[in-house]
């Protein structure tokens, strides 16, 4: 990934967040997780993930995190979303930050977009989000949650 190429969009959030470290974690994982393979992030409000839940899921409920896998020969795995409204509130029901979270909720979407299910793999995405948890000093994994 070039250093001048921003992974991250944000359309329609609260000032406030920490883009500069959100920036380098997203560059982080695009080495450390998807071994230099780009992608893009959207980060958005509740209406916008309800918009794309509905459109490309058929689910008109918003969400956290919706991933859109676009493999091609470049390099680049796809694109996701991610509601900083719900990511707020999940760090609250947690109890760790909003930056925490966000960046738990692109561990997860980066895995999706690497073709891992966790609904369908039997726990491996699960065993691979906790140890890479744990690897980037991060809270409890989604999967770990949902499972609680």
């Amino acid at each position: 990934m070039e250093p001048a190429e921003d992974p991250l969009i944000y359309r329609r959030v609260p000032t406030g967040l920490p883009r500069r470290r959100l920036r380098k974690f997203a560059e982080q994982i695009c080495i450390a997780v998807a071994g230099g393979c780009r992608f893009c992030c959207l980060l958005t409000d509740d209406r916008e993930l309800q918009r794309l839940n509905r459109e490309f899921l058929g689910n008109d409920h918003p969400t956290d995190v919706l991933s859109f896998p676009e493999p091609g020969p470049d390099d680049f795995l796809g694109e996701m979303a991610i509601s900083v409204e719900r990511a707020r509130e999940q760090a609250g029901l947690y109890g760790h930050s909003l930056e925490e979270e966000i960046k738990i909720l692109m561990v997860h979407g980066l895995l999706h977009l690497l073709d891992m299910d966790h609904e369908k793999d039997r726990g491996r995405m699960a065993r691979i989000e906790k140890r890479l948890r744990k690897q980037l000093g991060l809270p409890a994994a989604l999967i770990e949650r949902v499972r609680a």
